[in-house]
């Protein structure tokens, strides 16, 4: 039987499997790419009754591939906090996913697996910007403060690393960075072992500099959009400099945009304070998706602008 891992490639992704991995080890072949390749499934060719393990990517998006893997009498075992719209009911289907805005699919892992990994579901939630819930967990395990501040520094910079629009605009390839992480049950050790964290933080500070040199437009108090330009350092730091709005002014929602074309890719974030159905705003558009929390669009043209902004200030505007 062929074993396939398909997984994101940011923080939340990469943490997932490897929790899995470490728990479960077994031979596969690995399907990741940039945070934004959310079809992974749709675009693998499978042979019959494969084996499946899906991490961090929706199943709404991703359902003509589900529905495909399922006819060929592939097993698919399903762990996400996204969207999923409608779920198949099939024997060969198992799904754990939730889309409560204080989770994510690391944490989901990490409830199944009774803590075994929980410091590399610490890394993933501080990288998907949960922080509450990063350091809820990490209290409830007894980790000290300066254990925690580098977790949250490596999670930061793993999911740093996986904005891009392709493989070329990102610092190491996510499948380089899952055979490394599975090579450690301790996310500290890592640190220790590797150079991997110093490398990807002086990266990530350069490009937020540049961020936040960008005049950020205030629509009104309760919605901000910036305008990135057409570069590597904006594709890879958009959803982390949208994620530093969002901790900076708690009431307010955001879009990043990014020149592409004729149009814009955009990062989306619900306001702090009501971390809610950033996801309902982003698929208004045919190439939008996400989560409560934090949601994109892979493209719109220049000219829907204000349809996303009608849409955030309909969604986010007090009633």
């Amino acid at each position: 039987m062929n074993n396939f891992d398909i997984f994101n490639g940011d923080a939340d992704g990469l943490c997932g499997i490897t929790q899995l991995r470490l728990a479960y080890p077994r031979q596969t072949t690995l399907i990741t790419g940039v945070k934004r390749d959310n079809v992974l499934l749709n675009n693998v060719m499978l042979s019959e009754n494969s084996q499946l393990t899906v991490v961090d990517i929706s199943l709404h998006s991703n359902l003509s591939g589900l529905t495909s893997a399922l006819e060929k009498g592939c097993s698919v075992e399903w762990f996400d906090h996204h969207h999923p719209g409608l779920i198949p009911e099939h024997p060969n289907l198992v799904t754990h996913i939730d889309t409560d805005p204080a989770l994510c699919s690391s944490l989901i892992i990490n409830k199944l697996l009774k803590n075994r990994f929980a410091h590399w579901a610490i890394v993933a939630a501080f990288g998907d910007n949960l922080q509450e819930s990063a350091c809820a967990l990490a209290a409830s395990r007894g980790v000290p403060k300066v254990t925690l501040d580098v977790l949250k520094d490596l999670g930061v910079c793993i999911n740093y690393n996986s904005y891009g629009a392709c493989i070329e605009d990102l610092h190491y390839h996510p499948e380089t960075l899952c055979n490394m992480m599975q090579q450690f049950n301790e996310p500290m050790s890592l640190v220790a072992e590797t150079d991997l964290l110093p490398t990807l933080k002086a990266h990530y500070e350069e490009d937020l500099t540049s961020a936040r040199g960008t005049p950020v437009k205030v629509i009104n108090e309760y919605l901000a959009l910036v305008i990135l330009p057409n570069s590597k350092w904006s594709r890879r730091i958009n959803g982390l400099y949208a994620n530093e709005l969002f901790n900076q002014f708690p009431d307010r929602a955001h879009a990043i945009l990014i020149e592409k074309g004729d149009g814009y890719t955009v990062s989306i974030r619900a306001p702090k304070t009501n971390p809610f159905n950033a996801h309902l705003v982003a698929l208004k558009f045919e190439t939008g998706g996400g989560r409560h929390t934090a949601a994109g669009i892979q493209y719109f043209t220049a000219d829907q602008t204000n349809d996303l902004i009608d849409e955030l200030n309909r969604q986010y505007l007090p009633h």
